[in-house]
């Protein structure tokens, strides 16, 4: 989505009946970064909460669908650095490592708990070796080059905050604001 104005987000939201994880973020960057809203970025956020409120506008979750191998990366990154700091002075990034191991595994969505615990199944029966070979590998490298220095990547809100986050937003950049 290129850059656009929160007018034009509102608008695109109103005639599509959803607004968009990438929607949200956009309204909540030009927010972030303005020094003072006018009069019509106010009337569209005042406008988009009514339209969230009334479900004429619904806020996409930000999954419909899970990736069954994110928790199984996980669970084995953590068993496996909680042993390593355990037993040394050595402190890891879970983080680092699952993400190094995801990237080398392939992914096992679901959008059912059925098609989740298939998954899981699948995944004990056929890649349990695999999914330790790349945490393995991730640990070696984590130990070798640790991240200390960059910037990780924000925690992104859930779509069920939405309604918060614009309410906080008009509260806070049109507190005295209210439509005639």
């Amino acid at each position: 989505m290129s850059v656009m104005s929160i007018e034009k987000i509102v608008e695109q939201a109103l005639q599509d009946g959803y607004l968009t994880p990438v929607m949200e973020a956009e309204v909540g960057r030009i927010c972030d970064h303005a020094s003072e809203l006018s009069i019509e970025e106010y009337m569209a956020l005042d406008r988009l909460m009514g339209a969230l409120l009334t479900g004429e506008v619904v806020a996409v979750p930000r999954k419909q669908f899970i990736n069954v191998m994110e928790e199984l990366v996980l669970t084995e990154a953590i068993a496996r650095v909680a042993e390593i700091e355990a037993t040394s002075e050595r402190s890891l990034d879970v983080g680092d490592i699952a993400a190094y191991a995801l990237n080398r595994l392939p992914p096992l969505y679901a959008t059912t708990e059925e098609g989740a615990n298939y998954q899981r199944q699948h995944a004990k029966e056929e890649l349990q070796v695999l999914i330790a070979q790349q945490i393995s590998e991730a640990i070696a490298r984590n130990l070798d080059r640790p991240n200390d220095d960059r910037t990780p990547v924000m925690a992104k809100s859930s779509g069920n905050e939405v309604l918060r986050q614009v309410s906080t937003l008009l509260q806070a950049y049109a507190p005295h604001f209210e439509q005639k």
